[in-house]
């Protein structure tokens, strides 16, 4: 009752939808992440950004499953004999100790630099995505120290998760001979088994889970306030703590999404690999013909041995290109959408996207 002896009248309250104005849900992030995919590659629509960002996304895995590729070689026209072929290069190697040295040093060495290359590619993704602009040349300067922590930090990760798996490795087949030595029943190794298989793929998972929250998170976090990968993390796991349900219910979409986006890029993938094995198919038949018709018949020896490798290296290259092209879209969303969840958490981040957006349509 107020000093006039009346009782005040209260309108009545609107709930928020959340504590914090602005930030946004895992389903309400969706949108916003498809508008800017939608913006960004096709308004306008420009062969060259759609190439580069294709060059790009190559090296982040493209946005598609494995299968893609399986199915591809899987549809080869020839039978390469490839358990032949492994035999040959293993009785090879063993007659030369220096090629195993020079073959694990080059395969180390590839390795080592796609993944530098994935980790640098990712910021200048992160770039390209916020300014909806790409410049793999310029960019890559400027994001090289970025990429460079975090392939660091990627290295370390995996070394201690090896390092974990042979340690366990070796303790478990202690286990199991210590087991079956002192006499215990059959089952006892089978569960055994049973659990240590199932930490395994757990294992798996965390680390599927560590290294999707941070391209999609944490990368984004560090391009705009300029911190290390530990400050990232704090202040990402500080944002889970207090709001841990919608950072699960954003891990469970996420890898949802991702897999519906593979598996629509399988869809739309599958006639044009119908296309691209028939056509490879009709060539290897007519070299064949035309080999059978001046007499001679196809037979594995140096010269046909390095024109199959040509020929799969041009179907792989084939391969690659349109898996990149037509996955790139996917990838491009699944950043986009990393970006506008935490966005909507971190106000510096949002100011470099609104910045970015402004920038494109003034021009």
């Amino acid at each position: 009752m107020d000093v006039a002896g009346q009782i005040p009248h209260h309108p009545r309250s609107i709930p928020t939808r959340r504590h914090e104005a602005g930030v946004l849900s895992p389903i309400e992030t969706l949108f916003p992440a498809w508008d800017a995919t939608f913006r960004f590659l096709f308004r306008p629509f420009d062969r060259h950004r759609w190439i580069t960002l294709s060059v790009v996304c190559l090296f982040l895995g493209g946005g598609t499953s494995t299968a893609a590729f399986q199915w591809g070689f899987g549809a080869l026209p020839i039978d390469l004999h490839a358990s032949d072929l492994l035999l040959r290069i293993r009785l090879m190697m063993a007659q030369n100790a220096s090629l195993i040295v020079l073959a694990v040093a080059f395969s180390l060495g590839l390795v080592l630099s796609l993944i530098y290359t994935r980790c640098v590619l990712r910021f200048v993704l992160i770039d390209a995505v916020i300014k909806r602009e790409v410049a793999i040349r310029e960019n890559w300067k400027s994001m090289e120290h970025y990429g460079r922590s975090y392939f660091l930090w990627l290295l370390g990760v995996v070394g201690a998760v090896a390092v974990i798996v042979c340690g366990a490795a070796i303790a478990s087949i202690r286990i199991l001979r210590f087991i079956r030595d002192a006499g215990y029943p059959e089952w006892v190794p089978t569960l055994f088994l049973v659990v240590e298989l199932v930490a395994v793929v757990g294992v798996g998972v965390l680390v599927a889970i560590i290294i999707t929250l941070t391209d999609d998170l944490l990368a984004p976090l560090i391009y705009a306030e300029h911190i290390s990968l530990p400050a990232a993390w704090r202040i990402v796991l500080n944002m889970a703590r207090h709001d841990s349900g919608t950072f699960l219910f954003y891990i469970v979409l996420r890898f949802a999404l991702g897999m519906g986006i593979s598996i629509g890029v399988l869809f739309v993938l599958f006639p044009v690999l119908m296309g691209l094995s028939s056509g490879a198919l009709v060539t290897a038949a007519v070299v064949i013909l035309a080999l059978r018709v001046v007499g001679l018949a196809w037979v594995w020896n140096p010269v046909t041995f390095a024109l199959g490798a040509l020929a799969l290296s041009i179907f792989t290259s084939m391969l690659f290109a349109l898996l990149s092209v037509i996955g790139m879209p996917g990838q491009v969303y699944l950043q986009n959408y990393g970006i506008r969840f935490i966005a909507s958490r971190v106000p510096s981040l949002a100011t470099l996207c609104r910045a970015g957006a402004v920038q494109r349509g003034g021009r």
